[in-house]
């Protein structure tokens, strides 16, 4: 898939959600990122500033090889740094929050729109 662009956040979201349209994919990314935070929740506790290094070493550790491996597809932070991290953010509260299946629905609607894309032109989508 190109390169694509947008205006604002909110038009990128449905992007970045359709970038994780597989569950695993979804899942893989909230586990290394609550790792992260965890570790480096932790090194702050015990005064060990070098463990701060684990949100991003583990977070973005696990998360693009999902990209690469699941979804078949480039990572949203190449192109889009600062709104991945935000999109990343707000997939994780709406996951936890227990709406994984609004996500899947966002991700298959964006890609019905645009044509497919990454996993998801090759197989099955969740909520597809």
């Amino acid at each position: 898939m190109s390169q694509q662009t947008f205006e604002t956040y909110e038009e990128f979201w449905p992007y970045y959600v359709a970038m994780h349209s597989r569950a695993a994919t979804r899942w893989v990314h909230l586990t290394g990122t609550l790792t992260g935070l965890a570790i480096s929740a932790y090194g702050l506790a015990r005064g060990r500033k070098r463990c701060l290094a684990a949100l991003p070493l583990i977070g973005y550790g696990t998360a693009w090889p999902a990209h690469f491996l699941i979804e078949k597809n480039n990572p949203a932070t190449f192109g889009h740094p600062l709104w991945s991290l935000r999109g990343d953010a707000q997939m994780i509260r709406t996951m936890l929050a227990g709406r994984d299946a609004e996500l899947a629905e966002t991700a298959a609607k964006w890609l019905a729109e645009h044509g497919g894309g990454g996993a998801a032109a090759g197989g099955e989508r969740e909520g597809a």
